[in-house]
């Protein structure tokens, strides 16, 4: 192997193992996120150098055994059998091993050059939980590491492990599945050797064979005539064991592999855990998922994170926005006198007004993202699922879509990728459909605008809490309408492993945090400055001839700007769609600034910031929310967040939503469908509104 041909790793492991934080721990931030053809499952792939020697690891999807059942099974089997890997890397949780290492016996069968990564050895230690590591090594026949993932302890010695495996050109495992099923696998083998497959991977051909697998069946009689024996061979030993056990073919397999766990656990355990790692987190159940309390609890933590995420970035972000003040005015006092005027309305007006105005929520996207964080890695976000459960199956979703939806707080397009879990495609689509309605990061630099601007501050947290209860609200019962219309049919059953609940580590949280804040300050640095110079351009062109002076000369400016606002391309925009707006309580400027939204959400606040510090020839007299304030009523501001919050998803959600939909009418309906209501519902908001607020 060499830097040109990397070694090939596969990564392999049940649900709730650790596996992602080993994949994260193994590669760093060199890292690539697909799909794998023909399926929605995500496709990670990640590289790393140990001794000059390049690694890439393929991150497969989490599964409990290898079948040709579900898309995650399906693929990670293909994968190792198929595809065959170097080295196979193996990570189970060793908190709870009898369960997890029935897939190490059935990768086994596959691959010859093994590494058991035991995950979490530190919670199994605690537990007093105690293995006998060279004798399991020597059991099964390769090397074996213990390793917490998310701290990143034992990864430099799974790396040497790995690579030393990689050089290894004798097959040591050791499976003992009972001498029955062995022998019955082995007449199946010699009956596979007669054809052209390959022989690497005899040993589970065979055993799918005889539990009448169709894919591989249908694999082997493509062979001819020596495949058509192999199957009737496999038919023929099938029925043996039935008659003999009087058991299903797949029970007495299943058996097998577990009795050899068993049987390995019993001699390789110095001492089995005396403390349950699951009871503390069975205490804390009774309460947190409790029938009645449980919702309430949920709702009270998100409202929690909701009031720190205003309360606390409060501070850094008036320095923030401070900063950029004190930016504005030194560029345009230091600038020369009726030079270059032109260049320095760009700089200040366009590019400071339109990516400063949305930099300054960075603090609070980072406490957001923060306690998203904490509240995932600690295992409360799979409660959360099984709490609402039950909830969103009478709205016509399905318990999986938490996910999803959680997700999509951050940002829709994970959102939607996530929804490749769910098995049942109407599901899927019912999800992917109402998924925009879920307040993602890039509206909440809208709604941390807005709200200040037209509602007291006492409110602020109810408020924000309130526009994300709506579309949460909203996405239910449109939910419940998709599956009673275009989406009938029979919803899938939700099963799910509730992990145990961990300490979060500063490092796993960090790094989540650190990674979605870094995505929104790029968004800043490339698209939203690309679309604040454009939204200048059109905000100043073409200029308005000079009118008559008047006796008040600051009036007269303001009166000027205006008019060269009202007269650019962007004016006339905001103009020509009034109309349709107008019934919402809008007017031209904030079309203006709802067109450029659909880009990215983000931009909505710098295009408001474009136009009101063009509007305005002294910037310091008051601030974006203080001319809002000026400009609109409260009643605007909230018929305002209503749209925003429903309408016209970002044009990166369309394109998401059509790949993974695989048809364009859906996104359409999406667009077409979340804008029509949005303008249903703002305008009835703002005309019954006005009727008794005036």
């Amino acid at each position: 192997m060499n830097e040109i041909t990397p070694v090939r790793v596969a990564l392999c492991g049940s649900p709730n193992s650790g596996k992602t934080s080993i994949f994260n721990a193994l590669t760093g931030s060199s890292q690539h996120v697909g799909n794998y053809p023909g399926v929605t499952v995500e496709k990670k792939t990640g590289l790393y150098h140990h001794e000059g020697i390049a690694f890439e690891v393929r991150d497969l999807p989490g599964s409990y055994s290898l079948s040709s059942f579900s898309p995650e099974e399906a693929i990670a089997q293909k994968e190792l059998v198929d595809d065959r890997p170097d080295v196979a890397v193996v990570v189970v949780d060793s908190t709870a091993l009898k369960r997890s290492l029935v897939l190490l016996a059935q990768i086994m069968q596959n691959c010859s050059r093994i590494v058991l990564c035991l995950n979490m050895s530190d919670e199994a230690k605690a537990s007093g939980q105690r293995i006998d590591l060279p004798l399991l090594e020597s059991l099964l026949g390769f090397p074996v590491v213990e390793t917490v993932g998310h701290k990143g302890l034992g990864v430099p010695l799974l790396r040497e492990k790995i690579a030393s495996v990689q050089h290894s050109t004798v097959d040591r495992r050791r499976l003992t599945l009972g001498e029955r099923l062995e022998t019955a696998i082995g007449r199946i083998v010699a009956a596979l050797e007669k054809t052209a497959i390959d022989r690497a991977g005899l040993e589970w051909t065979a055993t799918k064979l005889l539990q009448n697998d169709s894919l591989f069946v249908e694999r082997v009689r493509a062979l001819g005539a020596d495949g058509e024996a192999a199957i009737a061979c496999a038919q023929e030993v099938r029925r043996e064991i039935e008659q003999f056990t009087g058991e299903d073919i797949g029970f007495f397999i299943t058996r097998r592999y577990y009795g050899f766990v068993d049987g390995l656990l019993k001699e390789v355990l110095i001492s089995p855990p005396h403390i349950d790692t699951r009871v503390l987190s069975d205490r804390i159940d009774a309460v947190v998922v409790h029938r009645l309390l449980g919702i309430p609890i949920f709702l009270a933590v998100m409202y929690g994170i909701f009031w720190l995420t205003f309360t606390v970035g409060a501070i850094p972000m008036d320095w923030i926005d401070q900063f950029f003040g004190f930016l504005s005015r030194a560029i345009s006092d230091a600038w020369p006198a009726d030079t270059a005027l032109e260049a320095r309305s760009l700089i200040v007006d366009g590019i400071i007004a339109g990516v400063g105005g949305v930099l300054v929520f960075l603090p609070n996207i980072v406490l957001l993202f923060l306690g998203l964080a904490v509240l995932q890695d600690s295992g409360y976000m799979s409660r959360a699922a099984f709490l609402t459960d039950r909830l969103m199956h009478r709205f016509g979703l399905h318990g999986r879509s938490f996910i999803p939806m959680v997700t999509g707080f951050g940002c829709t397009i994970p959102g939607i990728m996530a929804t490749r879990t769910m098995e049942n495609e109407r599901d899927r689509l019912t999800t992917m459909m109402v998924l925009p309605l879920m307040s993602c990061g890039a509206r909440l630099p809208i709604w941390l605008l807005l709200i200040p601007a037209f509602f007291p501050g006492d409110f602020h947290a109810t408020m924000l809490f309130a526009i994300y209860f709506i579309g949460i609200a909203l996405a239910f019962g449109l939910s419940l309408l998709l599956r009673r219309t275009l989406l009938r049919g029979e919803e899938a059953p939700f099963v799910m492993e509730l992990p145990p609940y961990r300490m979060p580590t500063a490092r796993s949280v960090v790094n989540r945090m650190a990674m979605s804040s870094w995505l929104y300050v790029k968004k800043a640095g490339t698209i939203i400055l690309a679309i604040s110079i454009l939204m200048w351009a059109l905000t100043t062109y073409p200029r308005h001839e000079e009118s008559t002076p008047v006796a008040d000369a600051a009036a007269d400016r303001h009166s000027q700007s205006f008019r060269d606002l009202e007269h650019s391309i962007a004016g006339r925009i905001g103009r020509f769609i009034e109309p349709v707006i107008a019934p919402m309580g809008f007017d031209w400027k904030i079309g203006v600034a709802i067109i450029g939204a659909f880009t990215a959400k983000e931009v909505f606040v710098s295009q408001l910031g474009v136009i009101y510090s063009l509007g305005e020839q002294d910037q310091n007299s008051e601030t974006l929310r203080d001319m809002l304030r000026r400009d609109y009523s409260p009643m605007i501001g909230f018929s305002l967040m209503l749209f925003l919050l429903i309408a016209t998803p970002c044009m990166a959600t369309l394109a998401i939503t059509r790949r993974e939909s695989g048809h364009w009418k859906w996104a359409a309906l999406q667009f077409g469908g979340l804008t029509a209501i949005a303008w249903l519902l703002s305008t009835a908001v703002y005309q019954i509104g006005s009727l008794f607020f005036g």
